[in-house]
């Protein structure tokens, strides 16, 4: 805990004076904020990743079924319609 109240109180010091840092200075204080904020992230594990993955294919999967039924149905009825 106090490793992350370290890090952060680096980080605000780092803002207060970001205000003075050159281009290269303010790019190379994001790319350590953004470092900094990696460290924290709660990675998925495989089996996670993999049930998840394939959620999204499914869900995908479903929407392309129903919108090519509909797709399909305002077809018939624009020739029924239009000739």
């Amino acid at each position: 805990m106090s490793q992350d109240n370290n890090d952060t109180n680096d980080v605000v010091e780092q803002v207060d004076s970001e205000s003075k840092l050159s281009i290269f200075g303010r790019v190379a204080l994001f790319y350590r904020q953004v470092i900094s904020e990696l460290k924290r992230v709660v990675w998925p594990t495989r089996n996670q990743l993999s049930t998840y993955t394939a959620v999204v294919l499914v869900f995908v999967g479903f929407i392309i079924v129903v919108v090519s039924a509909f797709d399909l149905v305002l077809t018939k009825i624009v020739f029924w319609v239009f000739g």
